[in-house]
């Protein structure tokens, strides 16, 4: 068994990549891999080293073939995903064969293709570092980790070792430039969370400085928003194990508002696995995004785009308050008064704001609830051709303007939640969202809904608490467009869009008020 696992390791050693070497000045080819894992059959039975090696050989060995397939396109850094090499649904025992020793690459320089003895239980590390020196390009791929427990630690475990969902990065030369143990874990018993929170950045030729997060760690701030405000990082690799879950939090979805609220490179790589909810990767930038989702191939799938270096100097959209628009003025003293429930606006100074009606109706909409990514939304109706709405709950007052040509045999509602989200996870939310219901009447209102075609003109805003609002923008077939304008404005943030691509599914901000966590 031993034999024939060495035999495929040593396939790694036996090529050598010619890749593209002229690309344009400010520009930077990028590669992510969308990876069908290879699982075990049982993540929670106990297996020994040989036995884990050979599974995970498995993978390398497709992941090796997209690493020669990016470096002919003229790919200078790929980013592979979160378990794609191990799998995931492991105890804490049942993982420990899989987990690899990875030095502090700031203590110790190392490359383990060319010093394959230095440390013991690195054979994975060893063969990523060869796909990077071979293929000449930087490579970031996700790991299990294991560090033994200093003596004096009183956060040691009890089993005398850490466990930490790890990302590791090479350079082009096969070095370990930077580890980072992942944060912020997603009901992971496996791993350890780290006793201090990584910040880990590393520079490369081509791009500058590149920051490092994992799945989860995209909704809060330490470390992702520390990494973009107080290290000025414009470019982010990002391994995923994401589950898709609609209307605000498919992957693409926000993926894309990370990188365009904080105007920055993302490079994302999510696992495929369509059965689980697993898709959606992508390169993206705040003017453009090349994305791959497919609920129904059972293939990976490698994107390799040019795009811009990212500089300091680009200012973060989500700081923005002077953008030049056409704007579509929000006529407060329009509105129809309507009484809504003490529930929602219970406080004598927001009362001013707590109205909700079309201009042209004689009759105020109906406000109702709805569970929606399990929280409890409060939602008004979208009728007509055109309109404006406002609909509020605790602080938060949400906003639409909206035309369209035609109404379509579709429902959609303006909603509003601002609270703390308990569920898969636990962090203050405040959302002002305009979706698509699954049907005709309002109990379908906060279902996933993949497809659309209704075009609708609209600005929607609130007067969100937090200047951390992640911009969501889903067409039909989960495909992704771009706002027109995007801003504060007398304490609002709006976004707006008109001439939509194709049928929307929603448009949403979505504030993470991170000190209320």
């Amino acid at each position: 068994m031993l034999e024939a696992c060495c035999t495929v390791f040593l396939f790694f050693f036996c090529y050598q990549v010619a890749s593209a070497e002229v690309h344009r000045e400010g520009h930077y080819v990028a590669a992510v891999y969308e990876h069908r894992p290879i699982l075990s059959p049982n993540p929670a039975t106990l297996t020994d080293r040989r036995s884990a090696l050979e599974l995970m050989s498995r993978n390398l060995y497709i992941y090796e073939e997209q690493v020669i397939a990016a470096a002919k396109q003229g790919a200078q850094i790929i980013v592979f995903p979160e378990d794609g090499i191990h799998g995931f649904n492991f105890t804490r025992e049942s993982i420990y064969p899989y987990l690899e020793f990875v030095p502090c690459p700031q203590s110790v320089k190392w490359n383990p293709c060319r010093e394959p003895h230095l440390f013991s239980d690195t054979e994975v590390l060893q063969q990523l570092s060869c796909m990077a020196l071979r293929s000449k390009m930087f490579l970031v791929a996700n790991i299990g980790a294991k560090q033994p427990c200093e003596y004096n630690d009183p956060l040691c475990p009890p089993d005398g070792r850490y466990q930490f969902n790890t990302d590791v990065v090479f350079n082009a030369n096969g070095t370990l430039v930077a580890r980072y143990r992942k944060q912020n874990l997603y009901f992971e018993y496996a791993f350890n969370t780290p006793p201090e929170v990584d910040y880990v950045l590393f520079d490369t030729p081509f791009a500058g400085k590149f920051g490092v997060f994992t799945c989860f760690d995209i909704l809060f701030y330490e470390p992702a928003v520390s990494l973009v405000k107080e290290y000025n990082v414009k470019q982010v690799v990002y391994p995923t194990a994401w589950m898709n879950q609609l209307p605000l939090l498919s992957a693409v979805e926000f993926q894309q508002a990370f990188a365009t609220a904080f105007n920055i490179n993302v490079l994302a790589a999510n696992i495929h696995h369509p059965a689980l909810g697993m898709t959606g990767s992508g390169i993206y930038t705040p003017l453009k995004s090349f994305i791959y989702h497919d609920m129904e191939s059972h293939d990976g799938k490698l994107i390799v785009a040019e795009i811009s270096v990212m500089t300091p100097e680009h200012e973060p959209q989500l700081e923005s308050n002077a953008r030049p628009r056409k704007s579509i003025e929000y006529p407060h003293n329009n509105f129809a008064s309507l009484h809504i429930d003490d529930q929602v606006c219970n406080k004598k100074e927001q009362k001013a704001h707590c109205w909700v009606a079309e201009k042209e109706d004689k009759e105020a909409p109906l406000i109702f609830y709805r569970e929606m990514m399990y929280d409890n939304f409060t939602l008004v109706p979208v009728r007509g051709t055109k309109g404006e709405l406002q609909v509020c709950a605790n602080t938060l007052c949400c906003y639409l303007s909206y035309q369209r040509p035609t109404i379509s045999d579709e429902l959609y509602a303006l909603g509003v939640f601002d609270g703390l989200h308990t569920v898969h996870g636990t962090y203050y939310v405040q959302v002002c969202a305009l979706v698509k219901c699954g049907g005709l009447s309002y109990s379908t209102c906060g279902q996933e809904v993949t497809d659309a075609t209704a075009l609708i003109d609209f600005e929607l805003g609130g007067n969100f608490s937090t200047s951390y609002i992640f911009p969501l923008l889903l067409m039909s077939g989960i495909n992704l467009d771009f706002t027109d304008h995007l801003g504060w404005k007398n304490n609002y943030y709006f976004m707006s869009k008109s001439g939509l691509s194709s049928g929307l599914v929603t448009a949403a901000l979505y504030g993470r008020w991170y000190e209320r966590d």
